[in-house]
């Protein structure tokens, strides 16, 4: 079968508009016509067509907002750490730099106002501390769309529970590798949350066993007590008198006070009634004590 001129110059005219409706679809919308035409030769020649074409192409919302940079804030109150993260952000074309803050007041006064992507906030400032920074912005009266991520040299896991809690949506430790940082900016982006060297992406089960283990690792601490000391505290918490504790262990009652006196250095309380809320606030590991 042979094909004729006035054929070719149908099938051009085909192609010209099948190209036209291609770039009036949405990133989505393409892709589903790709997954659906696949193989098929026409489909596949005015898709070519419709990406070499000369001019501006029309582009969704969401194909826009993906291919500008990601804009952040950096709230640090080391100058030399700041200026590094902003120097690693202005080599990547992915990413711009809105602004700097040497405080957790002021940072929450920039993503306010600049409303960035992302604020990168430092966990330990004086005067106004990253997680009362972050406590101000998850209010509901803050109108704020920042994704937070915390940076910090060291954080216990109690305060890794409370940021994600308070809206956190990463927290990344200073030492990590730069492609650590930049990989959990892209993954707060995508929609997941990122601790540490890892992508999170069920957080309700992430902060159960987060807090589960916190649980665990309080109750094996022994907080430098020695065996006869959590004996003591264990009386303490008890009710028993300094008396009635010594009689019960069978020691003289300057050694019950002796061992007391250790234990108030050591847990840093300085009553009876602090040491029992310390105990419990800390889960202490307590004997049984008839």
């Amino acid at each position: 079968m042979s094909i004729t001129k006035g054929d070719g110059e149908l099938l051009a005219k085909l192609m010209n508009e099948l190209a036209d409706s291609v770039l009036e679809l949405s990133e989505e919308e393409i892709l589903d016509e790709e997954r659906e035409a696949r193989g098929d030769p026409l489909h596949e020649a005015t898709r070519v067509r419709a990406l070499l074409r000369p001019g501006p192409i029309r582009k969704s919302a969401q194909l826009r907002a993906s291919l500008r940079p990601i804009r952040i804030v950096i709230a640090d109150d080391h100058p030399i750490f700041r200026d590094g993260l902003r120097r690693l952000f202005e080599a990547e074309g992915d990413f711009k730099v809105l602004g700097e803050a040497d405080d957790g007041a002021e940072a929450v006064k920039l993503a306010r106002q600049l409303e960035p992507d992302i604020l990168l906030l430092d966990l330990a400032m004086p005067r106004h501390p990253g997680l009362e920074a972050l406590r101000e912005l998850s209010m509901p009266a803050s109108s704020s769309p920042v994704r937070i991520i915390l940076l910090t040299a060291a954080a216990e896991k109690s305060q890794i529970v409370e940021a994600l809690q308070l809206g956190a949506r990463g927290v990344v430790l200073k030492d990590a590798a730069t492609q650590i940082l930049f990989k959990a900016i892209q993954a707060v982006m995508a929609g997941e949350y990122w601790v540490g060297r890892e992508s999170v992406s069920n957080l309700v089960q992430y902060l159960r066993t987060l807090m589960q283990s916190t649980h665990d690792e309080a109750r094996q601490k022994r907080f430098g007590l020695t065996p006869r000391e959590l004996e003591i505290v264990s009386a303490v918490v008890a009710g028993y008198s300094n008396k009635e504790i010594a009689a019960y262990f069978k020691i003289s009652e300057d050694t019950v006070k002796h061992h007391l006196s250790n234990v108030f250095d050591k847990l840093g309380v300085s009553t009876r009634l602090e040491l029992a809320l310390f105990a419990a606030n800390q889960s202490v590991p307590l004997v049984h004590v008839n």
